[in-house]
C-alpha cells in the first residue's frame, strides 16, 4: 500500500463532503461541471480497477468512497439543473 496514494485520495476526499452539502442545500449548478465530475469518476473507477486486475489492497476502499462521493455530487447536478429549469419555465 503506497502512503502517497492513500495521502492523495484523502486529500481529494475531503473535499466531497462540502461540495455534496453545498449542491444539496443550494439546488444550484453554478460553479460545477458535470463534464469535470464524470472525469473525475472515470479516473476513480480506472483506479479501483486497477487495484482489482493489478494491485490490490486496501486503498482500494479510498476510490471506493470518493467514487461514490462523486457519483452523489453528479446526481445532486441533475437534480439542480432539472430544478433550475423548471424555475424558468414557471416565471
Amino acid at each position: 500500500m503506497s502512503i502517497f496514494e492513500s495521502i492523495m485520495l484523502l486529500c481529494f476526499g475531503a473535499a466531497w463532503p462540502f461540495s455534496i452539502y453545498k449542491s444539496y442545500k443550494s439546488r444550484s449548478t453554478a460553479g460545477k461541471s458535470l463534464v469535470f465530475s464524470l472525469l473525475l469518476l472515470i479516473g476513480y473507477i480506472s483506479g479501483i480497477l486497477h487495484k482489482i486486475f493489478y494491485s490490490y489492497d486496501n486503498v482500494i476502499i479510498l476510490y471506493i468512497i470518493n467514487s461514490i462521493m462523486v457519483a452523489i455530487d453528479i446526481l445532486l447536478y441533475i437534480r439542480n439543473k432539472r430544478y433550475q429549469e423548471n424555475m424558468i419555465k414557471h416565471q
